[in-house]
């Protein structure tokens, strides 16, 4: 997977409703609903990733060899950190599902309820 693939899902987590662009640290930008963040786009060690919070696919995706629980004590929390240049990463439709499962899981009810 390219590192264009960074940008084309930040502009889809931009499509979803009242969701923008923060960078809250240097490096990293973050999909925000509101005031709070429903995906999180960084790097580590030059390799692109993103993690997204998945209350129903969590399982799934942590099954995953690219996939692993968010650190911080995140993924406690149902939050999945995907790396994108790692073995066989999922296909674009998949991370797209994931960055709306992972809106809804954060977004209040009325918006989430508009996608």
């Amino acid at each position: 997977m390219t590192r264009r693939r960074k940008p084309d899902l930040l502009e889809f987590a931009l499509t979803l409703p009242e969701a923008w662009e923060d960078q809250p640290w240097e490096e990293d930008t973050v999909a925000k609903v509101r005031e709070k963040i429903f995906v999180f786009f960084g790097s580590s060690q030059g390799a692109t990733q993103i993690s997204v919070k998945l209350p129903r696919s969590a399982p799934y995706a942590l099954s995953l060899a690219c996939t692993e629980p968010t650190s911080y004590g995140l993924g406690r929390s149902g939050w999945v950190t995907v790396h994108l240049d790692g073995e066989d990463p999922p296909p674009l439709e998949v991370l797209r599902d994931w960055i709306v499962e992972s809106y809804r899981a954060v977004a209040p009810k009325t918006l989430a309820s508009r996608i």
